[in-house]
């Protein structure tokens, strides 16, 4: 079975899931997996070929269009994913389980999913629901309130309300939450677009900023005295957390800098001088986040992998739930080794937790018998032309 590692897409975090594309290809490879690479293009354009499993091909400038452009071949693609590539004599590639590894909108967020559940193909990872709204910050501190999972306050607004509504939304946001203040994009990864501000005039910038790249931001309030601590989760219906991470930063939050460009990116597990593994917190509120994670996990009906993310106050020792990551960057596979779980033992579970989901869907009735089309003809009412 060829395994599809698929990656690129359109969205601004586009060259991060290059890397973690390049990643998987080369980690299946190296276990004596076939895989092969899915790139999608920043036009929409889906390319395969052997030289996308090295980033630095990508590098390169011009050497995208010898590759040539390929198709989807829906006719075919029934329990498989059937690419052809355009011209006279060109190639035909079967995939029969698909690994994603976009981030952000357009292929993280339950996007592609979709498609691979349209063409009746196992895949790794989260699934529709649960990537949408894992994607979603806002729809996360939503389901979190209603879960019951502690969440540090928060306010939302969409860009034209915000554009209509300017001055209530500052006032409501001034008397609502405490400063300093976190502006996000409300569906974005990699902590582009994020900003913490301290007074009126950074707050009304910051949104502006925002706004360039989601149409809903959200607005948190910060928490004091933070250890930021991330936890991942495998599994499906009993997840396994692994080993605390704590985030070290210098700039009041966990930067796009900090994650993949000083000392080599921490996001990439080379940057140990950003991160702490196991993190600095004792046994009791170490099992806190942990149990945590796993209900998260459970609750939002996560399935192969996620990243947790927590805030604790260390002086109050209060933890709150903060983001969930349906897919993270670089599989965390750094965390995963420190945690007893090699590379290669992670992409053979994942693996295997995607092929046991898809035959237990097999079993599911996606029919119905009925004779109700017998009573829904419209033509008589309406009147053929």
């Amino acid at each position: 079975m060829k395994i599809g590692v698929f990656f690129g897409g359109k969205n601004p975090e586009h060259d991060i899931s290059i890397i973690t594309g390049n990643l998987i290809l080369n980690g299946l490879k190296k276990i004596g997996r076939d895989a092969c690479a899915v790139y999608l293009d920043k036009e929409g354009n889906w390319r395969l070929g052997d030289e996308l499993d090295s980033i630095a091909f990508f590098k390169k400038t011009g050497d995208m269009d010898r590759l040539g452009r390929w198709y989807l071949d829906l006719e075919k693609s029934r329990g498989k994913m059937v690419f052809k590539k355009k011209g006279f004599g060109g190639k035909t590639v079967e995939i029969g389980l698909a690994f994603p590894a976009f981030h952000g909108q357009n292929g993280e967020d339950g996007t592609m999913q979709g498609l691979f559940e349209i063409m009746g193909i196992p895949y790794v990872g989260c699934g529709v629901a649960s990537s949408a709204i894992a994607m979603d910050k806002v729809l996360t501190k939503l389901f979190y309130e209603q879960a019951g999972f502690p969440t540090a306050k928060f306010i939302y607004f969409g860009k034209r309300d915000w554009e209509r509504k300017k001055a209530d939304f500052m006032k409501k946001i001034e008397t609502g939450l405490s400063w300093p203040l976190f502006v996000k994009p409300a569906r974005l990864g990699s902590s582009i677009g994020i900003a913490k501000v301290a007074n009126e005039k950074d707050l009304s910038f910051a949104i502006d900023v925002a706004f360039r790249y989601d149409e809903k931001v959200i607005v948190e309030e910060g928490v004091e005295n933070v250890m930021d601590v991330t936890c991942a989760v495998i599994g499906t219906k009993n997840p396994v957390p692994s080993l605390l991470q704590e985030c070290i930063f210098s700039d009041g939050f966990f930067s796009y800098e900090d994650k993949y460009l000083t000392g080599g990116g921490a996001q990439l597990g080379r940057a140990t001088a950003n991160f702490e593994i196991p993190a600095r917190l004792d046994e009791t509120m170490t099992s806190a986040v942990q149990n945590l994670a796993t209900q998260v996990f459970a609750k939002f009906e996560c399935s192969g992998l996620a990243r947790v993310d927590f805030l604790c106050d260390m002086k109050t020792r209060k933890i709150y739930v903060n983001e969930i990551n349906p897919l993270p960057g670089t599989l965390y596979h750094h965390l995963w080794e420190k945690s007893g779980v090699p590379l290669g033992d992670l992409l053979l579970k994942l693996i295997a937790f995607a092929e046991e989901r898809h035959a237990e869907k097999g079993g599911t009735i996606s029919s119905f018998a009925s004779n109700i089309l017998a009573h829904a003809d419209w033509s008589a009412k309406l009147g053929k032309k």
